[in-house]
């Protein structure tokens, strides 16, 4: 296996703190995008889905009542089948078509004749059933109408949705990113494959022999080994951990599968990727064959969209009914100590990327503690009396409001952790060997954890285990009825919780 060195490729690429740390290779990023972001630009596929429906509807109704301007619930069925059977059918030729996959190696002139094919289809069969009906000029001009409105309206809509697909993949927010374990044949091939598509973004390679490792394969860092990946800065940004380990090495596979089941980033096994074809598919379509995956949650980008309608909804109307109340804390938060309104706190976010949180300040500024080495409890002199109130009632939670409408946190999921928050002596994080399961998801303002009675400081082993377990067992559960649950039992439970210390 000839494994080439260019030491031109090992740059240093920059975090957010302008501090390198780690080395780049020819797939050479200008700016790293977080999983979460990333995931976003998928989400907007489903946003674009909604918005061309929406507009072939009323199209269609538009066409419709050039034919019965008073009521089209009085057209006869042979004046609504041409109208049904264009709606019905554009959306499931624009389906077929993948028209909204927006291929990184299509063109645009390749997306607007796929487009318009669409279009001309749905209207030759619609025209065709329009002449099923006798005396029926006014509808064969209604169903010219919706051609030449469709046309336009949706061509304009696919170019401003193409510009904006190309400057999300310019900034680097639809190429998935991936490590790879173990510089092997496989993932030389691996490599190959994605340096001839750009499909994805492979930004380095760690290896459990690291002593056997060469500096870089085909110009892609070798960044360390397995204990190296656990506590890398680059995790926040991998979309996919793949392991390309011949998987007949089964011992080596499985101490390496359960090493990294720590992590919250998905896990895959490269396996059957002998031919070219293969290769390719595992990088066109990360979750299917022969990418086989073994830890982590799959993406879903169904429920993902649902869940951010849900936070976007819900979210903007409790920000606009809760603001008179938000107003009135910020004023007796100034009344009742020096310093400012709000605390923010740098905690753990999906897939461990660090977010700044955002609260209402519920201590005394010169004893604020930022990194909460010192959980609060019972008559904290830190805490001011405003303070105590807003904790107990979580009041001081209501900023996170605008984490969750920009997208950093959910309004429901695992509550978010500050960095290093310690349980007794201990970090918290390293109590529970599934503590990062948590962040594969969004941090929620509640939870199902709040709500079952985990809520508050962790004051012992035990109190972090079953944390944990209450959050991975709503990751598994997560649904849009879940979600409405938890956030309709959450007032419920704060007002018939007189225990729990806040």
């Amino acid at each position: 296996m000839a494994i080439v060195t260019d030491n031109s490729l090992l740059e240093t690429s920059q975090d957010p703190d302008n501090d390198g740390w780690f080395r780049r290779g020819p797939f050479r990023p200008n700016k790293l995008v977080t999983a979460r972001q990333r995931r976003s630009g998928d989400i907007s596929v489903r946003f674009f889905r909604l918005a061309d429906f929406i507009g072939l509807i009323f199209f269609t109704i538009i066409s419709a009542l050039q034919v019965a301007p008073d009521n089209i619930l009085l057209l006869s069925l042979g004046q609504s089948l041409p109208f049904l059977t264009m709606t019905g059918l554009t959306l499931w030729l624009i389906n077929g078509f993948e028209l909204y996959r927006f291929n990184r190696l299509e063109n645009l002139l390749s997306h607007f004749f796929k487009l318009f094919l669409v279009f001309w289809l749905a209207y030759a069969v619609g025209l065709g059933l329009s002449y099923l009906t006798p005396h029926a000029d006014d509808l064969r001009e209604a169903v010219n109408f919706w051609l030449g409105a469709s046309i336009t309206f949706f061509g304009l809509l696919h170019l401003l949705w193409w510009q904006m697909v190309k400057r999300w993949r310019d900034e680097g927010q639809l190429t998935p990113n991936i490590v790879i374990v173990g510089a092997t044949k496989h993932a030389q091939k691996l490599i190959e494959t994605a340096l001839s598509s750009r499909n994805v973004s492979i930004l380095g390679v760690f290896d459990d022999r690291l002593l056997r490792s060469p500096q870089d394969v085909i110009g892609v860092p070798v960044l360390g080994g397995i204990s190296s990946l656990l506590g890398h800065k680059i995790t926040p940004f991998v979309d996919q951990i793949v392991i390309a380990i011949d998987p007949s090495a089964k011992a080596r596979v499985k101490s390496i599968i359960e090493k990294l089941r720590a992590l919250p980033n998905e896990v895959s096994l490269l396996v059957d990727i002998e031919t070219e074809s293969a290769r390719a598919e595992a990088l066109s379509r990360m979750a299917d064959l022969p990418l086989a995956r073994v830890s982590g949650v799959s993406k879903d980008e169904r429920r993902a969209f649902y869940k951010r309608i849900q936070d976007l909804v819900i979210g903007s109307l409790a920000l606009l009914l809760l603001a008179p109340l938000m107003a009135i804390i910020a004023m007796l938060i100034k009344l009742d100590s020096p310093g400012p309104i709000f605390f923010r706190q740098k905690r753990h976010g999906f897939n461990n990327e660090e977010i700044w949180v955002w609260k209402f300040r519920s201590m005394y500024t010169h004893m604020t503690d930022h990194t909460a080495q010192q959980q609060v409890t019972k008559n904290d002199p830190r805490v001011t009396r405003i303070g105590r109130f807003i904790r107990k009632t979580s009041i001081d939670e209501l900023p996170q409001l605008l984490n969750v409408l920009i997208g950093e946190m959910s309004l429901v999921g695992p509550r978010p952790h500050a960095i290093g928050m310690r349980t007794g002596p201990d970090e918290s994080a390293r109590l529970v060997a599934e503590y990062a399961w948590r962040h594969r998801m969004k941090p929620g303002i509640t939870g199902w954890a709040a709500i079952k009675g985990s809520r508050g400081p962790m004051d012992r082993a035990e109190d972090v285990v079953k944390r944990i377990a209450l959050d991975v067992e709503y990751i598994e559960r997560q649904s849009f009825w879940l979600d409405l649950y938890i956030i309709l039992m959450t007032i419920p439970c704060l007002l018939g919780d007189n225990k729990t210390v806040r």
